[in-house]
């Protein structure tokens, strides 16, 4: 017959055990940080990953294709129009700038399509609900 080995803890032993563990985690995460600070640290985190305005593929083609190419100046004043639409409560806005048109996602900060003055002759643009012209 086997002998039962006296490898069992008591329950003084693992309350004990368990106690020191979770003592020891909390004073490895205590810091000199307040929650308010560690707030206010990730709100303006969130506004600068939210302020880029991003270009869509179909944007970028283009783009490309029409050999578009954004001055920091436009692209600074594209962003200005994306706000002033966002304040505005626009959700799909045209924006135009110097030749250029551009058809955004407000919410998603994204431009959809951008179009040159060879494309704007028709002056027909759809699916927008508001319009900003810098």
């Amino acid at each position: 017959m086997n002998q039962i080995s006296n490898r069992f803890l008591s329950i003084e032993q693992i309350t004990d055990q368990y106690l020191n563990q979770t003592q020891n985690t909390k004073t490895a995460y205590s810091t000199d940080i307040s929650f308010e600070d560690v707030l206010r640290q990730k709100k303006s985190q969130a506004v600068m990953e939210s302020s880029e305005l991003k270009f869509s593929k179909h944007a970028v083609n283009r783009l490309n294709d029409r050999n578009i190419l954004l001055t920091d100046s436009q692209n600074v004043r594209l962003e200005n129009g994306v706000k002033q639409a966002s304040e505005k409560g626009i959700t799909e806005s045209l924006v135009l700038i110097d030749s250029l048109a551009f058809i955004v996602n407000i919410p998603n900060k994204t431009v959809v399509t951008a179009m040159d003055q060879t494309e704007t002759n028709s002056n027909i643009f759809t699916n927008i609900d508001g319009a900003v012209i810098i």
